[in-house]
């Protein structure tokens, strides 16, 4: 009797864990970013939301972002990214950014997260627009990484090349106390705002931030798939009076090809079941949402991201 009784509590303890849709036992290690920045601190509370409903213990470690994530899941190091949309564009295409290593497509799309937004800020009143920027001095990121490509993209779409500015390859940092040295007339800084660099620069000097929209936003929305339209509300800055229009990449969560379909299933449900609770944690949780999370995407879901958004009557590609 006892023995039965025992073979029975193992059968309903490999039913209940069946039931689970899967993640039981599963580990999965997820790439975000540097420790100060919102990759790393927002990886956390994801990881935390599907480790406690989906059963899979996550890992989150700092890295150097978008491209070394992609790199770490090639390599089988992690299972689970944040990327830009961009970035993993470039990768998927073996272009840009990856043109010396080649194609990847080794990761899947789970989910557009929230927007990095492109900023163009600047201290000098004549400049108003894109085209306005010609001969003048710009930070545009460091050669090769996601901001340089960014702005390459936007000054292209204002009929602009990058001969036709005085080039400067600096970081956030960088630009914001070149801006305020005088050194540099503006600078863009791709990120989620509100973005602290642009935040002191507009709290503590008359800088503000330049339109991208109208036939520059719709030029590089045509050429470029992976940019969507986005609005900075009025507020947001100091000094800010009205909305300001712009385009924006998404940071998005992407995983290993070879994942299983159940346990991707399972973690989507937990961050999108979850959307209130992961924003009372983190506010960048408030721009989830199922058409921000399938929107833009250039890069195929995975099967079980997949399955979950059709449950939600929305149809994504998969490969």
């Amino acid at each position: 009797m006892k023995k039965f009784l025992a073979i029975m509590l193992t059968v309903l303890v490999v039913l209940s864990l069946a039931a689970c849709g899967g993640g039981a036992g599963t580990k999965m290690t997820m790439g975000t970013g540097g420790t100060a920045g919102t990759y790393y601190g927002y990886g956390g509370v994801l990881g935390q939301y599907i480790k406690n409903n989906a059963g899979i213990n996550v890992t989150v470690v700092s890295t150097d972002g978008s491209k070394a994530n992609i790199q770490g899941i090639d390599a089988g190091n992690y299972q689970l990214g944040t990327v830009q949309s961009d970035v993993m564009a470039y990768a998927w295409d073996g272009i840009r950014s990856f043109e010396e290593e080649g194609k990847i497509e080794s990761f899947r799309t789970v989910a557009g997260l929230y927007a990095e937004a492109i900023q163009l800020v600047t201290m000098d009143p004549a400049i108003k627009s894109v085209a306005d920027l010609k001969g003048k001095a710009v930070s545009i990121g460091a050669p090769g990484s996601g901001v340089y490509f960014n702005a390459i993209d936007v000054l292209t779409a204002a009929g602009l090349a990058e001969t036709d500015i005085k080039a400067q390859y600096q970081s956030f940092a960088d630009s914001a106390d070149a801006l305020k040295d005088g050194k540099i007339d503006a600078a863009f800084i791709v990120a989620g705002p509100p973005t602290p660099a642009i935040t002191e620069l507009c709290t503590t000097n008359s800088a503000y931030l330049v339109p991208i929209d109208g036939d520059v936003a719709a030029k590089l929305m045509e050429t470029n798939p992976f940019y969507t339209e986005h609005v900075i509300p009025a507020g947001t800055y100091a000094g800010q009076e009205a909305d300001v229009k712009t385009v924006t990449v998404k940071a998005t969560l992407i995983v290993s090809a070879d994942a299983s379909e159940d346990d991707v299933y399972s973690l989507t449900k937990a961050i999108f079941d979850n959307i209130e609770a992961i924003t009372t944690e983190n506010a960048k949780g408030a721009e989830l949402s199922l058409e921000n999370a399938t929107g833009g995407m250039t890069v195929p879901f995975h099967a079980g991201a997949a399955k979950y958004f059709a449950e939600k009557n929305i149809e994504v590609p998969v490969k």
